[in-house]
């Protein structure tokens, strides 16, 4: 198979779809790869490392879009890559779907075969190509919380760690999984005073036994959020419903409630956010002030430390990649379940639910289109 990388170009987006060990994987087992001109400068990768891999460099994205069967990437492609996409193209990326109509049906209408890494799930229901990106995210969100706190950004001006004398700052995280446990590691590390709330017991239970003693496992209802909120200088919102979008947990009315200068970071950002005053931010204009309450709500958080990010996620996703390569799409989503459930877009169809329902789309169950 001939395969693809092309650079991002999403705002400050320095992660890149292969290392060189993925390429070299890819070439031992007798596929192409073609990587355009420093797509991997960003993660600290040459051209030249691409090339004793295995790989071809090519000068521009659309030679690389036009010679790869199977596009491997990073994040969803944009408006103006839409063009360069061919009719029964796998992209194998991020795409999160349910948060953007408007990218849903321009990959609908392109009759791309989309795989995403977001909705890959395990039978034991990990999400193994999310979790790589969920805990650079996680404790980024620790990191950007405690720096937005700075009155230079809008912030309380409150130090997360607190010194002698002076009490810490309150974090409260909205939900218990991968985002939120490392979220929470970051803010206790800091020395806050950190409430992760969750709906599963066994979840708080298990939190309980494994976060410092400063972190609080607390069961999640609409009164205890509340409380929550008044208290807190920092909220991380980590919550997921695989492939579908986020809920709203926190209502702008809860804004009014809060401290003046407190920091929401929303992490689920990119499945549309579950604060109701949320709306994507970049990395160059990562923060805006709603009710005198500052949101940070990048949506490629995990790009800002892209070589770190560039390389957990490819751990992850070259098992997959290996598989779809060497049995092309459908005999690899006939195989492995992980697989099905990744896969988004087919055939002009919407072979995820969760997306699907986003929109009020026809669903075609990915064991129906495959013939299983």
């Amino acid at each position: 198979m001939k395969i693809g990388c092309p650079k991002e170009i999403k705002n400050h987006e320095y992660r890149v779809g292969l290392i060189p060990a993925a390429v070299r994987a890819y070439v031992d087992s007798g596929h192409e790869v073609f990587v355009q001109k420093d797509a991997g400068v960003g993660s600290g990768i040459s051209d030249e490392e691409y090339r004793t891999a295995g790989a071809s460099i090519l000068q521009d994205a659309a030679e690389v879009w036009a010679r790869g069967e199977m596009i491997v990437k990073v994040k969803e492609p944009l408006p103006q890559e839409y063009p360069l996409i061919r009719e029964g193209q796998l992209l194998y990326t991020y795409f999160h779907f349910a948060a953007s109509e408007e990218l849903t049906r321009a990959c609908l209408d392109r009759g791309i075969v989309a795989l995403a890494y977001e909705t890959v799930q395990e039978a034991d229901g990990t999400l193994p190509l999310l979790k790589p990106m969920s805990e650079v995210a996680g404790r980024m969100a620790g990191l950007m919380g405690s720096y937005y706190l700075g009155r230079a950004h809008g912030g309380r001006g409150v130090l997360a760690s607190g010194v002698p004398g002076v009490a810490p700052c309150n974090v409260l995280i909205l939900g218990g999984g991968i985002v939120g446990r490392n979220a929470a590691r970051i803010a206790a590390g800091f020395g806050a005073r950190v409430t992760i709330l969750d709906l599963r017991p066994g979840v708080l239970e298990f939190l309980g036994d494994i976060m410092p003693r400063n972190v609080f496992p607390v069961y999640s209802d609409p009164m205890t959020l509340e409380e929550g909120l008044k208290e807190a200088d920092v909220v991380i919102g980590a919550v997921l419903i695989p492939g579908a979008k986020a809920p709203k947990l926190v209502r702008r009315e809860h804004l009014k409630t809060m401290k003046p200068g407190a920091v929401l970071v929303d992490v689920a950002i990119d499945q549309g956010g579950c604060f109701e005053t949320s709306h994507p931010t970049t990395h160059s204009d990562p923060v805006f002030l709603v009710d005198g309450i500052v949101h940070y709500c990048v949506a490629n958080m995990p790009g800002a430390y892209s070589r770190t990010a560039t390389f957990a996620l490819n751990n992850a996703t070259i098992t997959y990649g290996k598989q779809l390569a060497n049995k092309g799409w459908e005999q690899a989503c006939r195989d492995s379940l992980p697989l099905r459930l990744g896969l988004n877009l087919a055939r002009g169809k919407v072979t995820c639910l969760p997306v699907a329902e986003a929109f009020g789309l026809e669903f075609l169950a990915p064991e129906k289109l495959l013939k299983i």
